[in-house]
């Protein structure tokens, strides 16, 4: 089964939590801002992601959500 892993930078204000609390480190922080001038979290290593949901628990404003895809590619 694949998994469609998504972060909405909109509603992501950049507190890195879910950064820290990566096993993989896939996730980095933005150096561009987003409309709310806020540096949003973004996967910088995709192929990496395990799709633990360690990021979706720990997000303070659930910005991240991993979801099962009907798309076997992705």
């Amino acid at each position: 089964m694949a998994y469609e892993h998504c972060i909405e930078t909109e509603r992501c204000k950049g507190c890195g939590l879910c950064v820290a609390v990566c096993p993989k480190n896939v996730l980095e922080l933005a150096t561009e801002v987003n409309t709310k001038g806020y540096f949003p979290a973004f996967r910088a290593r995709p192929d990496d992601c395990i799709y633990c949901a360690i990021c979706c628990n720990m997000c303070p404003d659930v910005a991240i959500t991993i979801a099962a895809s009907e798309d076997e590619s992705a």
